[in-house]
């Protein structure tokens, strides 16, 4: 077993591989009376077309399947695998990204058995014609929620503006039409694919003995047959280096309009290191240039542009990214306007070397508090493991970025061929 130790946290990392190629980690939280366990499948919405390993043919599944197997696996012949947790006093639940699939719990008693009801009900699929075609029935509607949702558009029409082949641009729902064409044998083809250990992860935190949850999840898969299987070839289109549209607008039911501006990355493929590092420096570049302490921000807070909910993220993931800024606004065009202004602006002056550093010591603060949250913890791992980074890689980063590279980031990044805007106005 691998034990890493965060001298900076005190705290300790312990991990290893099973036999049939499942990773183990336990983060050990000596004195927190919570404990969290979590799986994590290397599954998301943008893997809807890949090679099976087992037969090495290419296969083209429904989009919105991998949402879709994550709903039906908390369904078993005895019930809803949720209302077992909430017999043994846990709180469970899961979520589908783009690119993976977590179930979890959060608990502070009977880890044990709430672990074997985890580790168990992902290994067990469960799918009927009937079930099925209830659950088409409810994601249907979860659907049509969303596609009257302001919020939930305008980050779906932003990401159809940027990127003209990548699978992003679907919503991890799927379609009304995709999720139609989903049956049960599909369900386990995918999940005898995808949930296969050597494509999973558990994660566990809390007050725990690293060799004993090992030990628990050892038992847990054993006498299961696994036949050996290479890593999945996902299969991608080749995304253009050039925006899909330069603006995408569409009314619904909002007082005022909202407005989000996005950069498409020009490079992808990074992971490791080299992919936390470019996060990490748009997250401090972001906070010096356009953070609620900045001139920029100030300039339009005062004259009403923008108010406390406007905000901004940076997307990092291997086969795509992107940056978006995100607020609602009386003018959204004058406000794209004065954003793109102040993003030249900033790159043509340079990052200030005490504003770096502010912004730097601010980001350390952010990761520490995260680290002593265990979700925080929890989701800081899963985020990282598919993407080769470490739970403590962060803070040895951050510590070695340099202006010079910030700087050269807000260059490079913040070009406004690559920019799009997507607007929602008030319906008339």
């Amino acid at each position: 077993m691998e034990r890493q130790f965060d001298p900076i946290l005190r705290d300790e990392l312990y991990t290893e591989r099973l036999e049939n190629g499942l990773t183990v980690a336990v983060l050990v939280k000596p004195g927190y009376r919570q404990m969290t366990g979590r799986v994590a499948v290397h599954y998301g919405s943008i893997d809807s077309r890949f090679v099976n390993p087992q037969t090495g043919k290419a296969v083209h599944v429904p989009d919105g399947i991998a949402h879709f197997l994550e709903h039906k696996l908390f369904e078993s012949p005895e019930g809803n695998v949720a209302d077992r947790f909430s017999e043994l006093g846990a709180e469970a639940n899961a979520y589908t990204t783009y690119t993976h699939t977590v179930y979890y719990f959060t608990t502070t008693d009977q880890f044990n058995e709430c672990l074997d009801l985890l580790l168990g009900f992902v290994q067990e699929p469960y799918f009927t014609a009937e079930t099925v075609a209830k659950e088409q029935g409810i994601i249907d509607q979860e659907i049509r929620m969303y596609l009257d949702d302001p919020g939930w558009r305008s980050s779906a029409n932003l990401l159809e503006a940027l990127y003209v082949r990548h699978p992003v641009r679907i919503d991890i729902a799927g379609t009304v039409d995709s999720i139609r064409k989903i049956d049960k044998d599909l369900l386990y083809v995918c999940h005898r694919i995808f949930y296969h250990p050597s494509n999973m992860v558990v994660f566990v935190a809390g007050d725990l003995d690293p060799e004993q949850v090992v030990e628990r999840v050892r038992a847990a898969f054993a006498g299961r047959e696994y036949p050996a299987q290479q890593e999945i070839e996902r299969i991608l289109p080749e995304e253009p280096p050039v925006i899909n549209e330069r603006r995408k607008m569409q009314e619904l039911v909002v007082s005022q309009p909202i407005l989000r501006l996005g950069f498409k990355e020009k490079e992808v493929g990074l992971t490791g290191r080299a992919l936390l590092e470019r996060d990490l420096l748009t997250s401090l570049l972001l906070d010096v240039v356009i953070g609620k302490g900045s001139a920029l921000y100030t300039r339009l807070y005062e004259c009403g542009l923008i108010d406390q909910r406007f905000g901004f993220e940076h997307v990092p993931e291997v086969s795509f990214g992107h940056t978006y800024l995100t607020g609602p606004t009386h003018d959204p065009s004058e406000l794209e306007a004065r954003l793109l202004a102040g993003l030249h602006e900033a790159q043509q002056q340079g990052l200030a070397e005490a504003d770096f550093e502010r912004a730097r010591r601010k980001l350390m603060g952010r990761v520490i508090n995260l680290m002593n949250d265990l979700e925080g913890a929890a989701f800081l791992y899963i985020d990282g493991f598919f993407k080769q980074i470490g739970l403590f890689d962060l803070l040895p980063t951050l510590q070695s970025l340099t202006l010079e590279a910030a700087n050269e980031r807000l260059r490079s990044h913040f070009d406004p061929a690559l920019a799009a805007a997507s607007i929602i106005y008030p319906r008339r």
